[in-house]
């Protein structure tokens, strides 16, 4: 089996870099491979000389041309004014930068090639800041590449470098022989298609470039999705070679107990995930699930019961959540659900008081607290579990990849791995499960429970505050509740935004004898409680908040929510927000309030976020929505961090090239594995090893 690729590509050792140098290093350019990856940004044309008198505004052109004129001044603004003429019309070069050899190199009488945007203007023809060099020589006979490079990068330093990297880069052929290619495009070598991207011929289409359809496009991207396809299989695959407890359903035990005692009935979406997550526990390679409800579906419950079935066969359960007001709601549900059942459970949070800590690590350490409910304190070091057998984090997006590898490290069985159940309310678009999430196994709640009620949306300008203050009166009047939703908590100046002190203030002034409240995330974690146990017990009639309360909050009687400055959210978030209310009852609203820029309108991506929210209550085709509107990245959290994001496939249009990649990979791995491994290596270098956290 041939070795990885090795950087060819040395760098002198670190006290001997230059500033390129080491500017090529941060921007991660370290293998010739990767250089040769390093595709441009755009192109300029400098295959053929322009007329001036056939140029048009806005076109980019280059000409040759005489300077008939210099002026250089200091004020109105330092400047340098240059005049050229070209035998069919005058342009002027305008620099607002400039060194001393350029000042030369543009005397009077200078003939020279210059490339920029000609505009227009009561002045004349000007060109801002364009390249120049000395007239004469060849033309170019390809497109020029402009790369994506740092201030420290000069454009012709790297492509030097690229052109060398390209050059030397060992791009042998790792598709298999009879891998069938998608499509009726004709396919191109990984050499043929870099080569090409790198220095297209002048003829092309530019269209094709610029919306990346060129075939030579489509084998990059086709190779991309292949390597990622072939690392997460790879991940999985090594998972079934790992040891874990094997948890088996014991009849009559805690696990039916817990289903006998709960106040309301599952759905059959929560009775299927069960069986599922059932199934895989029941086995000894460690469980790898992805488990996605939208807002209010029932998943706690879910992991509840998995957790049960951990301890019924003399394990430990673990449940981590991002925040402290969700992993409060968790504990507070967990605890009226399991304490009947005697089970103990442990909860473990950063703010808690030494005494009451170390209790909980006592409880912890024994194995007698069988299940642990906290944020990130339950993966500090000092933190040290009996028997740790299944891992829940919640809001799985929300940790980083050292996060969650700490909480699966928290198992003392040398050789063995705890479960994992990953859980989110954010449901994730089916091709980016298939992409980003090939290697776990996915379980969907997709049903809510009975009892739900619809959440009526309504998209408000701004300048209607008042009517919305008006309604928010009425529905106190009914003795309902309310959210008001923030977001910022300070003044900026970068954002014209009303804070949430500014609006508390308001709203404590237009509602007289209303206990109004205010939560943020900079609050004292007492303070914090308080404001949170005053509003769950109904004490309280308006919670002014930001976004601290976007997960995991349950007050049933809340019946509205205003979220002010909507068109500033994401959708996924939008979505969550308004999952806070409807989860009695009562009829349930949620008001976006949106504001424009002064004479101004809402950014189309704005607008697309405000219909989506107000045309459907669906998670999934939020997500899907989202998913068009903002590309992936968000979506995936802090999952990939430091791990490869797709730099060159489009997962919203390259749907047939996934397909391809998913369905090869498999064969490839077990019919081809020194091929297999040759192209993770090209790909992914050593970042594949975030893919399996």
């Amino acid at each position: 089996m041939p070795a990885p690729e090795s950087p060819s590509f040395v760098a002198p050792p670190t006290k001997a870099l230059s500033m390129p140098q080491k500017a090529l290093r941060k921007m991660g350019l370290a293998r010739d491979i990767d250089l040769a990856l390093h595709l441009p940004l755009r192109y300029e044309d400098e295959t053929h000389i322009t007329r001036l008198s056939d140029a048009h505004d806005g076109q980019s052109v280059q000409i040759e041309a005489k300077v008939i004129a210099a002026q250089a001044s200091l004020r109105p603004r330092k400047q340098l004014l240059v005049t050229v003429d070209d035998g069919s019309d005058t342009c002027t070069l305008r620099f607002f930068s400039f060194y001393p050899a350029q000042q030369k190199a543009l005397s009077v009488g200078a003939q020279i090639r210059v490339r920029g945007e000609i505009r227009g203007g009561f002045m004349g023809r000007t060109m801002m800041h364009p390249s120049f060099k000395p007239a004469g020589g060849e033309l170019a006979t390809a497109l020029t590449p402009i790369y994506p490079t740092v201030a420290a990068l000069p454009q012709a330093y790297l492509r030097r470098a690229v052109a060398g990297g390209l050059s030397r880069a060992e791009l042998s052929e790792t598709l298999p022989p009879q891998a069938r290619w998608p499509g009726p495009q004709k396919l191109m070598s990984l050499r043929q298609s870099l080569v090409f991207l790198h220095h297209p011929s002048p003829d092309v289409s530019m269209a094709a470039l610029e919306d990346r359809s060129h075939p030579a496009w489509q084998r990059l991207k086709a190779e991309e999705l292949l390597a990622q396809q072939l690392s997460q299989l790879t991940a999985k695959q090594e998972r079934q070679h790992l040891r874990a407890p094997t948890l088996v359903h014991k009849a009559g035990a805690l696990h039916d107990q817990l289903l006998q005692a709960l106040p309301f009935r599952l759905t059959a979406a929560q009775h299927r995930v069960g069986q599922e997550i059932a199934q895989d526990i029941a086995h000894n390679a460690p469980m790898h699930r992805l488990l996605q409800g939208d807002v209010g579906a029932g998943k706690t419950v879910v992991a509840a019961l998995a957790a049960m079935l951990a301890i019924d066969a003399g394990w430990q359960c673990a449940l981590m959540a991002p925040t402290e007001i969700l992993a409060q709601q968790h504990f507070k549900k967990l605890v009226d659900w399991l304490a009947p059942l005697g089970v103990q459970v442990a909860w473990l949070t950063g703010s808690q008081k030494k005494k009451e800590r170390t209790q909980m690590l006592a409880l912890i350490e024994s194995g007698q607290a069988a299940l642990v409910v906290g944020t990130h304190a339950v993966i500090q070091e000092h933190v040290r579990f009996k028997n740790l057998a299944l891992a829940v984090i919640d809001e799985q997006h929300r940790f980083g990849v050292a996060q969650r590898l700490a909480l699966r490290e928290k198992m003392q069985d040398a050789g063995m791995e705890p479960h994992l159940l990953m859980m989110t309310a954010t449901p994730i678009p089916r091709t980016l499960a298939m992409s980003y999430y090939a290697d776990l196994e996915v379980s969907v709640i997709d049903e809510l429970p009975p009892g739900r009620t619809p959440v009526v949306t309504k998209v408000i300008s701004d300048n209607r505050r008042e009517e919305v203050v008006q309604r928010i009166s009425a529905q106190l009047s009914q003795g309902r509740q309310v959210y008001w939703v923030c977001p910022l908590i300070e003044e900026s100046e970068a954002l014209d935004l009303t804070n949430a002190t500014a609006t508390h203030a308001d709203l404590s002034a237009a509602l007289p004898g209303v206990s109004v409240g205010l939560l943020h995330s900079r609050m004292p974690v007492a303070d914090k409680r308080e404001i949170m146990a005053q509003f769950t017990q109904g004490s309280m009639g308006v919670l002014v908040s930001t976004t601290v309360i976007e997960v995991g909050v349950d007050v049933p009687n809340a019946s509205l929510m205003v979220i002010e400055h909507a068109e500033r959210f994401g959708l996924s978030q939008l979505h969550q927000l308004r999952g806070r209310v409807g989860r009695g009852s009562a009829a349930s609203a949620c008001v976006l309030l949106f504001g424009t820029p002064e004479g101004g309108r809402l950014s189309q991506t704005a607008r697309e976020r405000l219909r989506a929210m107000a045309q459907t209550h669906d998670g999934f085709e939020i997500a899907r929505r989202d998913l068009e509107i903002r590309g992936p990245g968000e979506f995936l959290g802090a999952r990939q961090s430091g791990a490869p994001m797709l730099r060159f496939a489009d997962l919203s249009v390259d749907i047939a090239l996934l397909e391809w990649a998913r369905a090869l990979a498999p064969d490839m791995l077990a019919k081809h594995p020194a091929l297999a491994e040759q192209h993770i290596a090209r790909w992914l270098g050593g970042k594949s090893e975030y893919l399996k956290a």
